[in-house]
């Protein structure tokens, strides 16, 4: 077994793991609590906002999020998890760096060799201007008849459950509260 498929199959389970623990032991302050907030609310906007650009394995998407990063999902989850650990303690965004260096990176390397073959030809462009991960400032306009051409669609985004991103962060948020006015 490649450590690509070991990060592949711990993935889920080790990220439960760690969500758990960190909502026993979390202690956040006011200002954690609103900085870190904030970052993770603008991961949830990113994975809301690619979660309606993306129709899997049907065509490339390149417009919305997906003009700026070749992995937007994926840097919406880094700034959730980034979020909620600021808000914790800032340490824990070794910890953070450190789960996505070694679990999300050779995920990352499995995806982009296969949507390079479905798509060689509109990849290889895209690959060449747009980044793997941390967003380029100004969108990348795709020209090939391979690439998706449409904007945000609301049915994708029920599609792909990307809400439940979203109430997971208003619960999060609201325990992180809790703990905060209580000291629990």
């Amino acid at each position: 077994m490649t450590y690509s498929e070991i990060a592949k199959r711990v993935r889920l389970p080790l990220g439960f793991l760690l969500g758990i623990t960190y909502l026993v032991f979390a202690r956040p302050t006011s200002l954690t609590l609103a900085v870190g907030g904030a970052v993770a609310l603008v991961g949830v906007i990113i994975r809301g906002w690619a979660s309606g650009h993306i129709a899997k394995n049907e065509r490339l998407a390149t417009t919305g999020p997906y003009a700026h990063t070749r992995n937007p999902l994926y840097f919406g989850s880094f700034l959730i998890a980034a979020g909620f650990a600021i808000a914790a303690h800032w340490a824990l965004l070794l910890l953070v760096v450190a789960f996505f260096v070694l679990i999300y990176a050779p995920t990352m390397q499995r995806e982009k060799a296969n949507i390079a073959g479905r798509f060689p030809e509109a990849y290889h462009a895209y690959a060449a201007n747009v980044p793997a991960f941390v967003p380029r400032p100004t969108p990348w306009k795709a020209t090939h008849p391979d690439t998706d051409e449409g904007g945000f669609s609301f049915d994708l985004y029920m599609k792909h459950g990307e809400w439940k991103a979203g109430l997971t962060f208003l619960l999060v948020i609201a325990w992180l509260i809790y703990r905060t006015v209580t000291g629990i």
